[in-house]
């Protein structure tokens, strides 16, 4: 029999750390020193730390462990950007992006190396899926960055202003290890992140969003994609387990659960012949007047397991007018890292798939025409709406 995995200090909340120390009979602070060392100063060799008895250094190295994934490959963009390979310890790759602008550092980072969820415009989800990403393996991402950024340093601002959940993965479907990483991130002797600069994204798993409040108060961003239930069915299965009206009904009680005015942000991505329609847009509006929030279109990113293509610039322009006139705060995201495959929906990795989906999809005949096959009710309409 495999002897049991020691825990590992590095994925540790505060109040995971603070009930770990004291079955080893120690006195809370012990805690935070601990969580100093490891994610603001970097250092992950318990010998090292050296305001910390030594007899506890001895204990801990028995009964504990505190390792981090392993960084197979850097890879840079011309833009700037910086994307990640990592090794975790299912044997699965997953990748996480740094993207550089003015004023901040935005790390996307995975949850899952893989996705179960199968959205027919993310190259994750082509993947399979595999397993979830431990609490370490999760906040190990930000550690990784900041150490080749150079963000442990003394008196260094750190290189990360902003995390998003919304890498490899849907981050509610590994939800305690989630949240452990995200309260790692926001807490003071760690990382101290804004709750406003760290952001889950989830496609809308209904039951998770629900009890999210009583965990976390970490900003919240949903991945919508379409203004119906019959398109959204087509190009998010998951929407056929949990509708739109649940899934508006659950954000909005989380948001109503935060202290401040913060709204969410609902992503879109705009796939040319699909939901890029004038019609779509006006449809937009309307859902979510019952919902205040900020709308981020997210153009599409080709890959090679998709027929799906961008919209036009003008496309584009005509969708995020007729938001900004129904009075909506709209943004549209700029592509960064394409060059590196590493812009959204494009992340990949190398995922031993468990669901074989990976496989099916290799060997599928070629697909009939994407355009025709999800056209949705208001298609019709839509494309005569577009002439006018």
């Amino acid at each position: 029999m495999a002897a049991a995995a020691k825990p590992n200090l590095a994925g540790m909340s505060l109040q995971k750390l603070e009930a770990f120390l004291a079955e080893l009979g120690e006195k809370p602070f012990r805690a935070r020193q601990l969580m100093k060392w490891i994610h603001q100063r970097g250092v992950i060799d318990i010998n090292a730390m050296t305001d910390i008895s030594k007899s506890l250094r001895e204990k801990l190295k028995l009964v504990a462990e505190l390792k981090l994934p392993t960084i197979v490959e850097e890879i840079s963009s011309e833009d700037g950007s910086r994307k990640w390979i990592l090794e975790v310890a299912s044997g699965s790759r997953v990748e996480m992006v740094f993207i550089p602008e003015a004023g901040r550092g935005t790390l996307c980072i995975s949850s899952q190396a893989g996705c179960s969820l199968d959205c027919s415009f993310c190259a994750t989800g082509k993947q399979g899926f595999n397993s979830n990403l431990s609490a370490a393996e999760i906040i190990g991402q930000l550690y990784w960055v900041n150490q080749k950024l150079g963000g442990f340093k003394e008196k260094t601002e750190r290189p990360v202003s902003n995390v998003v959940m919304m890498g490899m993965g849907e981050p509610l479907l590994n939800f305690d290890n989630v949240i452990d990483a995200v309260n790692i991130m926001m807490e003071d002797c760690a990382y101290g992140l804004s709750k406003r600069k760290v952001t889950i994204s989830t496609s809308g798993v209904v039951p998770a969003i629900d009890k999210l409040k009583d965990y976390t108060d970490a900003s919240l961003a949903i991945s919508l994609h379409a203004p119906n239930d019959d398109l959204r069915s087509k190009i998010m299965p998951i929407n056929k387990k949990y509708p739109i009206s649940e899934l508006i009904r659950a954000v909005k009680g989380y948001m109503a659960s935060l202290p401040d005015k913060r709204v969410p942000v609902i992503e879109y991505t705009l796939i040319a012949g699909i939901n890029d329609h004038r019609q779509h847009a006006r449809d937009l509006t309307d859902l979510l007047v019952q919902l205040p929030c900020k709308i981020n279109l997210i153009p599409f990113n080709p890959f090679s397991l998709s027929d799906y293509r961008r919209p036009s610039n003008a496309s584009i322009s005509n969708f995020r007018k007729i938001l900004q006139d129904a009075g909506y705060t709209v943004t549209v995201r700029t592509t960064r890292a394409y060059d590196i495959g590493a812009a959204c929906g494009q992340l990949t990795g190398t995922v031993q798939d468990r669901t074989r989906r990976s496989d099916r999809i290799r060997l599928k005949s070629p697909a009939v025409d994407k355009k025709a096959k999800m056209q949705d009710s208001t298609a019709i309409l839509a494309q005569l709406a577009d002439r006018i």
